[in-house]
């Protein structure tokens, strides 16, 4: 057995040059009529046959890496092939099918590049290499849990390392003076569906109604892949913050199975994501209104109070109902309606701006920061 395997890998490697090959291992055996030897050629297209499913097998890795780079085949320079076996002209031949016709770079040995790059990534960090630049990235999203138990992105699955992102999140309920932050990494939009990285508390935020405080929440993974996550009140200057070594640590194959089924369950997130957007609408907007209406007090006209409030009676029901999309979106227009009605002060400072609520994203304040359309819950 050993030396068919011997003999069968020196074929392997000689059709890589030639076209067709001979085995010949005499001895292989012996019966009672004497020693048996086997001589056989062995052609490059029967090799090729017999290994198709192997070959074909990287078709998806190379489409899935285009898609993700953005890039088509007439973007690409050049394809250096990694690993002793891209010198199969079969596999070969597939980059040249998948580049448009154009031939892999194959002036680095394919054994030792994964080698060599990683020696060259150890002298750019160590900094005995300047004019060389080797780029990885996160291989999943990371970002944090927000209302309606869903993920918020920060730093996007592929982003090249290091990172830093920052994005200025706000509260959910009045009067809140402390928030979890929950560090996911996935692909999914619902929050239990992606990986817990870690959690930590941040508190001494300023009470105030839901939506005016702003917690800056920055991301930053260093070179060696290390992930720095913090919080901190722009208002106070409460911080916190925590350290993950390892965000990418998960295994090729858990890797490929959480892109994988991301983009099995991508209608259901999607409609996910949308009904939990609007239901926040919905309930951002009511705030808003019935917190206009408490202002105003005896001020309004009985009819536009009595709209006022039967609007805000559909919200609540609609809410508790678990209403359609369609319906939760009808609510949000009549809402935002009423509350022009009401003449709602410019920049009253709740993060409305333009008839809209905060959880839409619009600027808070003459900053320009942008807060996201999403709020961290009291635990």
């Amino acid at each position: 057995m050993q030396r068919l395997f011997e003999a069968g890998e020196k074929a392997k490697i000689e059709l890589s040059s030639v076209t067709q090959t001979q085995v010949n291992l005499p001895f292989i055996t012996a019966d009672a009529n004497g020693p048996k030897h086997l001589v056989m050629t062995v052609m490059r297209s029967t090799f090729e046959e017999i290994t198709s499913d192997l070959v074909n097998r990287c078709l998806d890795p190379v489409q899935q890496a285009m898609a993700d780079a953005k890039v088509t085949a007439a973007d690409i320079d050049e394809v250096i092939l990694v690993g002793g076996s891209t010198r199969i002209p079969a596999v070969q031949n597939l980059v040249r099918r998948l580049t448009g016709g154009k031939d892999p770079n194959m002036t680095v040995n394919p054994d030792e590049v994964v080698a060599v790059g990683a020696a060259i990534q150890a002298a750019i960090i160590k900094g005995e290499v300047k004019d060389v630049l080797l780029l990885d990235v996160t291989p999943l999203s990371l970002g944090v849990e927000t209302l309606g138990g869903l993920m918020t992105k920060v730093i996007e699955r592929n982003t090249t390392i290091p990172a830093r992102r920052t994005e200025v999140f706000s509260t959910a309920d009045d009067k809140q003076s402390a928030v979890d932050i929950v560090v996911l990494q996935g692909e999914r939009e619902r929050a239990a569906d992606n990986r817990v990285l870690g959690r930590f508390r941040l508190e001494g935020i300023r009470p105030a109604p839901r939506g005016v405080p702003q917690v800056e929440v920055t991301f930053d993974i260093d070179a060696n892949g290390i992930l720095h996550v913090s919080a901190r009140d722009k208002d106070t200057g409460a911080e916190q913050g925590i350290t993950i070594s390892g965000t990418t640590n998960l295994d090729q194959a858990e890797v490929e199975r959480m892109v994988a089924d991301a983009e099995r369950y991508r209608t259901e997130d999607a409609s996910l994501r949308q009904q939990v957007d609007a239901r926040n609408e919905v309930d951002s907007a009511a705030y808003q209104v019935e917190r206009r209406l408490g202002e105003l007090g005896e001020q309004l006209q009985v009819h536009v109070k009595a709209r006022a409030e039967n609007a805000l009676a559909d919200a609540r029901q609609a809410l508790k109902d678990e209403a359609p999309l369609d319906r939760l979106r009808s609510l949000t227009a009549d809402l935002q309606q009423v509350y022009h009605e009401l003449g709602a002060p410019r920049g009253d400072g709740n993060g409305y701006r333009g008839g809209q609520p905060s959880g839409e994203a619009t600027p808070s304040d003459a900053n320009d920061d942008d807060v996201i359309d999403a709020d961290f819950t009291v635990s």
